[in-house]
């Protein structure tokens, strides 16, 4: 497919989320000189923080405090001023006497159609959907899976060992259609409505469970995708990070295990991924120790992005910059993005507080900030 222009060259903003506040790193345009802003939120909890590409100037931010529980900031200036959600994301209430569900936080935010200006979608823990038609100020359920009762046998469940709780995420709007949306759920599975969320259908043929348990491969609740991209370039294709490996679908044909033909010293576990906004061939995923204790760092204490260009085909390592040994890394789904300018800019934050950066699509790296609260989760944006 043909590649579609880059966005125009500007300064870039990392938005970097902890489990002690966020904080803004600045970049020229060269993406060489990073100011530091922050931190916000100081003490909270933040999942994310997301820049609505439709105005380049308002901010969501999901955050979570131990006395005033989860709830979304929103900021119409770019972080200067903010302000709480009027009604945030919470499930239905229930009839006295029932047990229900709450909210444990919001782990996902994504903007919604180009054309659905205040449009945002919402995903959180333990499994929800929710909606915002007005910037973020008011949350509604999003379609009825979040009482479905089979959707709730899929979610949640005691297989599910998601350390932080089982979490709604990667949801995805198709730049094409806005009713066309995909998520995941770990765990859950795989997703997708082409009619606006009046209806989904599973999407997991393909995808493995984890070897030794008797799982079954066709019961969702046994799959845990850890993330899934679209290719902005071509929507008919999206990659999956998975709790099993590296996956590819193409139109509505099956998950590919494109992971195996990853080093096999190095495996295809992980959490995050990214894909090319212009090249549906090119991704990028940060591979974790899978072995049986899945200690989740990387593999031999030698971290590495690796990237392909061929769809998976073949894979590249890129480390130059990072340490040679003894970096046990962390890096969490949310925590690895890319921008839109040429070449690619790569960014990443681990658990152990450092966020490193490559101006260069990964060939090389180095670390802009150290000694932060651990890193949840990372965004590129572009301010207008």
């Amino acid at each position: 497919m043909a590649m579609s222009q880059p966005e125009s060259a500007g300064p870039v903003t990392i938005l970097v989320a902890t489990r002690k506040g966020a904080w803004f790193f600045h970049g020229d345009a060269a993406r060489k000189n990073w100011r530091t802003d922050g931190p916000h939120f100081l003490g909270h909890v933040v999942s994310q923080v997301v820049l609505d590409p439709r105005d380049g100037r308002t901010l969501l931010a999901a955050t979570k405090t131990g006395h005033l529980g989860p709830t979304i900031m929103r900021s119409t200036d770019g972080g200067k001023n903010w302000q709480e959600a009027k009604r945030p994301p919470a499930f239905a209430k229930v009839p006295e006497g029932e047990k229900g569900r709450s909210v444990d936080h919001t782990f996902w935010l994504t903007p919604g159609h180009h054309a659905e200006a205040g449009v945002w979608y919402a995903g959180t823990s333990p499994q929800g959907l929710f909606r915002s038609g007005d910037g973020g100020v008011t949350w509604d359920a999003f379609s009825p899976i979040n009482d479905d009762m089979q959707y709730r046998k899929w979610m949640g469940t005691a297989q599910d060992g998601t350390p932080d709780g089982p979490k709604l995420h990667s949801v995805i709007v198709d730049p094409r259609d806005a009713k066309h949306m995909i998520f995941g759920m770990s765990g859950g599975g795989v997703h997708e409505t082409k009619d606006g969320g009046k209806t989904w259908r599973v999407i997991i043929d393909g995808m493995e469970v984890v070897e030794g348990f008797n799982f079954d491969a066709k019961d969702p609740s046994f799959h845990d995708p850890h993330c899934v991209r679209m290719c902005p370039s071509n929507p008919d294709r999206l990659y999956q990070q998975n709790h099993c490996g590296i996956y590819r679908r193409d139109g509505d044909g099956a998950w590919v295990r494109i992971g195996n033909n990853m080093p096999k010293d190095v495996g295809d576990i992980g959490f995050p991924l990214v894909v090319h906004p212009r090249d549906d061939k090119t991704a990028w995923v940060f591979p974790m120790d899978g072995t049986t204790v899945w200690p989740r760092t990387s593999p031999d204490g030698k971290p590495a992005v690796y990237s392909t260009r061929d769809a998976g085909a073949t894979w590249q390592r890129l480390d130059k910059g990072m340490p040679a040994s003894q970096a046990w890394w962390t890096v969490k789904r949310q925590a690895m993005a890319g921008d839109a300018q040429d070449p690619i800019g790569l960014y990443f934050g681990t658990t152990s507080g450092e966020v490193w950066t490559s101006a260069d699509e990964g060939r090389n790296w180095r670390c802009i900030a150290q000694h932060l609260p651990e890193i949840y989760a990372v965004d590129a944006a572009q301010f207008k």
